[in-house]
């Protein structure tokens, strides 16, 4: 176990090497950063005394080490817009975007996944008929278009939910489902195929050939072996929904990172924008390390090798 812990550790540290390197570059391969940074009517001479300012006149490696030194310490120079360090903002937006997506992902595992599993195990029945629509729905509307739609009829014409911002306990309903219905779709169709593939195999056979009772079956056998794809699924499709809400976070005026993404690439905060791709980086990279393991726990032969 704890050589499987270290390995991932490893791919892990440099996956996220690897994200500072591109983020590094972002702001450098289209040009001179400071002009995209400063306003248009800036003066040569203050387009220069930014430079200096940020540094950009030193060599690319100096420049590089710099900023590996500052994401190792969390520190991204101070924000253009606020004039304050960038951390700290993402930090303040932090919990809203973890409501968001934890209430997306909760309501997708309530629904999808039982939904998925009568569907398996009565493949054919009104039940199944409907979580095949619900997945084939989730999979492929748009969520920018589904969002809108949704103010425009639960919001503004009936007016059960707030269409904006964060303030009331309901105001979560509506982006919640926008964000969660693609992974809702997902884990249905999972759910499903996986219950389908392990109703037929041997070992279920020969369980019921011994006369175990079926809510023994489907307890230790049908139901852990479904868990082991699900869970790699599930913690994979949470990192996703934290750092790729930005579209819903702007259509519902939800105050959490992706809305605040939105806003710094459209005031050109390029420190902002650093900020919360390494940050949205790190969480990712963390929440599949925990993937992997509690996936090392349930499936022995992912921990000592097939």
């Amino acid at each position: 176990m704890p050589r499987y812990f270290l390995s991932k550790l490893a791919q892990s540290l440099l996956l996220l090497f690897g994200v500072l390197f591109l983020v590094f570059i972002m702001v450098r391969v289209t040009g001179d950063p400071a002009a995209l940074m400063m306003s248009r009517e800036s003066s040569p001479e203050q387009m220069e005394a930014f430079r200096e300012e940020m540094g950009f006149n030193d060599p690319v490696l100096t420049q590089f080490a710099r900023f590996i030194g500052g994401a190792l310490l969390g520190d991204f120079g101070d924000s253009l817009h606020f004039k304050t360090p960038a951390m700290p903002l993402v930090l303040e937006r932090l919990p809203a975007t973890v409501q968001l997506a934890t209430a997306g992902l909760i309501m997708a595992m309530l629904v999808g996944i039982p939904i998925g599993l009568v569907g398996g195990f009565n493949p054919g029945s009104v039940i199944d008929s409907v979580g095949r629509l619900i997945a084939l729905m989730g999979q492929s509307v748009p969520n920018f278009w589904l969002g809108l739609m949704m103010i425009l009829y639960f919001g503004v014409r009936l007016g059960w939910f707030p269409t904006f911002g964060r303030d009331a306990w309901n105001s979560v309903i509506m982006p919640a489902f926008v964000l969660g219905l693609p992974v809702l779709g997902q884990l249905v169709r999972l759910t499903r195929s996986a219950v389908l593939e392990i109703r037929g195999e041997d070992f279920i056979r020969t369980a019921h050939s011994k006369g175990l009772e079926p809510k023994t079956i489907y307890t230790k056998h049908v139901f852990r072996n479904v868990a082991i794809p699900l869970i790699s699924v599930i913690g994979v499709q949470f990192g996703y929904m934290l750092g790729g809400s930005i579209y819903i976070e702007a259509i519902f005026s939800w105050p959490g990172m992706g809305g605040l993404l939105e806003q710094s690439i459209g005031w050109r905060d390029f420190p902002l924008v650093q900020a919360i791709a390494v940050f949205t980086s790190v969480i990712v990279l963390a929440l599949n390390i925990f993937t992997d393991l509690a996936y090392s726990m349930i499936d022995p032969r992912i921990r000592y090798g097939r």
